[in-house]
C-alpha cells in the first residue's frame, strides 16, 4: 500500500512513519492469503435460510467497503421487527488455519486517512463477505420483535442468505428523512431508533457529544482537519447495534457461556466530582436527575457542555472484556451502557464478534458451542484489549501528525480555545477552528471559558503542537 501523498509545498504529508512506529503489518502471510483466496473459491460454508426477499440497505461512511451491518425496519402491528444482517465471518475463517492464526494476531481493523490495516484480506472484507449492494451474500441475521414502546419481546439468529439493495451514508439518510422522503427500508427507523434512545437515558446510559475530529483530503494532495457532524441518523443507528448487542448478551448469559463488554459502575467519588464540576461550570443539575438524563440534554455547541461532556469521561473508565464458560460472570454490564452488552455487529472489523456471533448462532439453534470457540474464549479479553490499545493510539497518532502539519506555518499565531478538563498546572483546550485537541499549561485555567492562545510550537517530526495563554490585556 502507498501511503505517501504530496502536499502543496512539496513536502510529504505521509502516514508511511504511523505504520513503521506502531509495527503495523503490511500484508498477510501467504498461506493466510492462500486460505482467504480458497474460501473466496469453494464459497461460503455451511446452510443456511434464503432471505433474500427482505430489503436491507446499509449505512456507513461514503466510501465505505468493508460493510458489516445491512437493516430493514418493518412495522408490524402496533410494534416493530427489526431485520438485522451481520457479515458472517465463520462461514469463511477455518479455525485453527493460517488465516485465523493471523486474525488473533491483528484484533481489529486499524482506520488511517490514507487507507486501512485490515483484520481480513480485503478479498474477503471488501469483497464476498461484505454486505455490498447487489450481492447475495451469507449473514448471521437477527430477527428482534420489539412492541409499541420500543422494548425487544424476542431475540433469534440465524444463518441466511440476505441481499442489500442500496448503499447509503449517514447524511444522505439523514437528508432523506429530512426531507420526509426515506427509503422504505428505514422508514421506520426514526420511530424505533427515538423510543430506543429515550430508553438509553431512563436505564442510565451516558452518551457523551464530544467533537469527533476526523482528517479528510483537502482535494490538493494534502490533508486537513475536520468536524463530523452527528447526525440523529448517528444515533438511531448506533441504538439498533447496542439493542442487538444486548439480545446478544441476554442469550449468552442465559446459556452460561460467552463474552461480554463490561465496564464497572463509576464510584461515588466520580459522580461527586462530576457534580462538582457541573456547578463550578454553573450548570444546573437537580439531585433527582441522573447523569445519563443531564448530558443528554445539554447542547454540545456550547462551551461549558463540552467541559462537562470532558469531565463525564470519568465515569467511563476501566471497561475490558468478560468470558464466562458454566459459571455467570462477576461483572455482566457495561455501565456506560447500562446495561449487559456484547460485540457481536462488526465482525470484518472486530475479532471478537465472530466467536460471540458464533456462541448466540449456536444457542438459538439448539445446539452445542464449538469445541473451538470454547477453547478461544479465555484469550479473548487480552487480544481485544491489545488491539483496542494499539488502535486508539494509532488513531491519536495521525491527528496529531495532521494537527502538526496543519499548523506548522502559524506558530506565533493566536486562537480561540475552550478550556476542556483542567488540573493543577495545565488543561485540556479545543480549538474550534481549526479542529485541535491539545494542552495548553496555566494554573487554574477555568473550565468551560473561551481563552485566547498563542501556538508557540509544531513540529512535524514530533507530532507535536504547544500553545500558551494570551493573558487578557
Amino acid at each position: 500500500m502507498n501511503s505517501r501523498v504530496i502536499g502543496t509545498d512539496g513536502a510529504e504529508v505521509d502516514f508511511g512513519r504511523v505504520r513503521a512506529d506502531f509495527s503495523l503489518p503490511t500484508h498477510f502471510p501467504a498461506a493466510a492469503l492462500a486460505e482467504a483466496e480458497r474460501a473466496v473459491s469453494d464459497g461460503p460454508k455451511g446452510d443456511r435460510d434464503d432471505a433474500t426477499h427482505l430489503p436491507f440497505v446499509t449505512i456507513d461512511p461514503p466510501g465505505a467497503k468493508d460493510l458489516d451491518q445491512a437493516m430493514f425496519v418493518e412495522r408490524v402491528g402496533d410494534g416493530f421487527r427489526l431485520h438485522y444482517a451481520i457479515a458472517d465471518l465463520g462461514a469463511f475463517v477455518v479455525p485453527g488455519g493460517a488465516l485465523d492464526t493471523e486474525v488473533r494476531k491483528r484484533g481489529q481493523t486499524m482506520y488511517l486517512p490514507d487507507g486501512n490495516v485490515p483484520l481480513h484480506p480485503t478479498v474477503l472484507s471488501e469483497g464476498i463477505a461484505s454486505l455490498l449492494p447487489d450481492q447475495v451474500s451469507p449473514a448471521a441475521l437477527w430477527t428482534i420483535d420489539l412492541d409499541a414502546d420500543g422494548e425487544p419481546t424476542s431475540a433469534d439468529i440465524r444463518r441466511a442468505w440476505i441481499k442489500s439493495v442500496a448503499q447509503f451514508d449517514y447524511e444522505t439518510v439523514q437528508a432523506a428523512i429530512d426531507a420526509a422522503d426515506p427509503h422504505p427500508s428505514i422508514a421506520a427507523l426514526p420511530d424505533l431508533g427515538k423510543l430506543r434512545r429515550e430508553h438509553a437515558v431512563k436505564r442510565g446510559a451516558v452518551e457523551l457529544q464530544l467533537p469527533e475530529q476526523e482528517v479528510e483530503p483537502d482535494g490538493a494532495g494534502g490533508w486537513r482537519l475536520v468536524l463530523r457532524p452527528r447526525t440523529q441518523v448517528d444515533a438511531w443507528n448506533a441504538e439498533i447495534s447496542l439493542l442487538t448487542g444486548m439480545a446478544a448478551a441476554k442469550i449468552m448469559l442465559d446459556a452460561g457461556v460467552g463474552v461480554l463488554r463490561t465496564l464497572p459502575d463509576p464510584d461515588d467519588n466520580a459522580i461527586t466530582w462530576l457534580r462538582r464540576s457541573a456547578k463550578n461550570l454553573g450548570i444546573d443539575w437537580p439531585v433527582e436527575r441522573s447523569a445519563a438524563e443531564l448530558l443528554a440534554d445539554l447542547d454540545p455547541s456550547r462551551p461549558d457542555a463540552l467541559a462537562l461532556f470532558m469531565d463525564a469521561t470519568r465515569l467511563l473508565r476501566g471497561a475490558g472484556y468478560t468470558v464466562f464458560d458454566g459459571q455467570a460472570p462477576g461483572l455482566s454490564t457495561h455501565a456506560g451502557i447500562a446495561a449487559s452488552y456484547a460485540h457481536v455487529t462488526a465482525p470484518l472489523r472486530r475479532l471478537v464478534d465472530r466467536f460471540s456471533t458464533e456462541i448466540c448462532l449456536a444457542v438459538c439453534a439448539g445446539e452445542e458451542v464449538p469445541a473451538w470457540v470454547r477453547e478461544a474464549l479465555p484469550a479473548l479479553p487480552a487480544l481485544m484489549e491489545g488491539s483496542d490499545s494499539l488502535a486508539s493510539k494509532v488513531d491519536r497518532a495521525c491527528l496529531d501528525q495532521v494537527e502538526a502539519w496543519v499548523l506548522s506555518d502559524r506558530v506565533g499565531h493566536e486562537f480561540d480555545a475552550v478550556v476542556l478538563r483542567g488540573d493543577t498546572n495545565s488543561a485540556e483546550i479545543f480549538i474550534p477552528e481549526p479542529p485541535v485537541l491539545s494542552r495548553c499549561p496555566g494554573e487554574g485555567l477555568p473550565e468551560g471559558a473561551t481563552i485566547r492562545v498563542r501556538l508557540t510550537a509544531a513540529v512535524v517530526a514530533e507530532r507535536r503542537v504547544e500553545f500558551e495563554r494570551v493573558e487578557d490585556a
